[in-house]
């Protein structure tokens, strides 16, 4: 009997997805769709398929059929964004989503590319993807979304700031937590607390000094448009923006830089000019990369939660890709709650 069991057990693991398709007198496509439960196969259809499959006991071979998904749904990440830190947690959450999902995942950068030549790129793109996730500032392109819809190809941003009707979005309140981390810096007895803006061609920018401005508003502090410099999320720009306060007649007692990058330039200048932060300064960041825990102090931040914004994002877009024919198309505002985090970056202000 024991010799008769296992030579059942060789043929049945010897079974090919052909045999069962030619025994079903289907195509071995209409049995990949079966066994996958995809939409637009005949219920009579889907009957005879399974009784194919139990009659010659086939089982398939998984690893292959996660192979072969991946090929079927490619995804492309294109970033242009100058934070490498931020762009490490996007890269870490994006490859971790697809490698779950079982779907190809293409990495563009298109830092050197103008209005034009991510145009032609995101042509060409279309042809080969069936999904793009587009961080800002690309997501903000109307131009650039406008050629991957009109190609088919399902569009998802993420970290844009604010919700679009065309494309679903993963992303966090800019604006609302902006206004927590400088509601939190008036708490501890700051009035003059400077700011460092963000690259101008993101939404988050905008909304992330509206913050500013309206914490300001409420607690009955005046904006002084001397304690707002320029920046663009690099911590170049952070330099030469600490710069400039910190050499003003009256300088911040606090610093708030949109990202974490700028904010880590902004503690390297005062350690130059001789000042102790907290103690003489307090700076505070946004994000929450890896930047955060890379300078003394280690900076209170917001925690903008990238590598699972990026991981969330594969799961939206691989739903609009692989949904039914027949189904609704529907657009998904997914906001993640974000945190304050506090660490040795701030302390109370001294009154003088």
């Amino acid at each position: 009997m024991s010799k008769v069991i296992r030579s059942v057990r060789r043929k049945a693991s010897a079974v090919t997805i052909d045999e069962v398709a030619a025994h079903a007198g289907v195509s071995p496509m209409t049995v990949s769709r079966v066994i996958n439960g995809n939409a637009g196969v005949r219920e009579a259809t889907r009957e005879k398929v399974a009784r194919s499959v139990n009659a010659l006991g086939y089982r398939p071979n998984l690893a292959a059929s996660a192979l072969a998904a991946a090929q079927q749904t490619s995804i492309a990440l294109i970033y242009t964004n100058p934070s490498a830190s931020y762009l490490a947690e996007l890269l870490v959450g994006t490859m971790r989503g697809s490698a779950r999902a079982a779907a190809q995942l293409m990495i563009a950068s298109w830092d050197s590319l103008d209005g034009k030549g991510r145009r032609n790129a995101a042509r060409q793109l279309a042809a080969t993807v069936s999904g793009v996730i587009l961080p800002s500032p690309l997501c903000e392109s109307k131009a650039i979304v406008s050629e991957f819809a009109n190609a088919g190809v399902a569009v998802l941003s993420i970290g844009s700031g604010r919700f679009s009707d065309i494309v679903s979005c993963v992303r966090i309140d800019e604006h609302r937590a902006s206004y927590e981390m400088v509601r939190h810096l008036i708490a501890k007895g700051h009035t003059r607390i400077g700011y460092i803006k963000g690259d101008p061609s993101h939404a988050a920018t905008s909304l992330r000094w509206q913050g500013y401005r309206d914490a300001l508003h409420d607690a009955g502090i005046s904006y002084d448009e001397k304690l707002v410099q320029p920046g663009y999320f690099t911590y170049r720009s952070g330099l030469g923006a600490a710069e400039n306060l910190l050499t003003a007649r009256r300088p911040p007692t606090a610093i708030f830089a949109s990202n974490d990058d700028m904010a880590a330039a902004v503690v390297s200048v005062a350690h130059r000019r001789g000042l102790d932060v907290p103690g003489d300064l307090s700076v505070v960041g946004f994000d929450d990369t890896s930047a955060a825990t890379m300078v003394w102090p280690e900076l209170t931040t917001i925690h903008q939660p990238v590598a699972a914004m990026a991981d969330a994002a594969i799961d939206i877009l691989l739903r609009e890709i692989r949904r039914p024919q027949h189904a609704t198309r529907v657009i998904v505002n997914h906001v993640v709650p974000h945190q304050l985090v506090q660490r040795s970056s701030v302390a109370n202000a001294v009154v003088t």
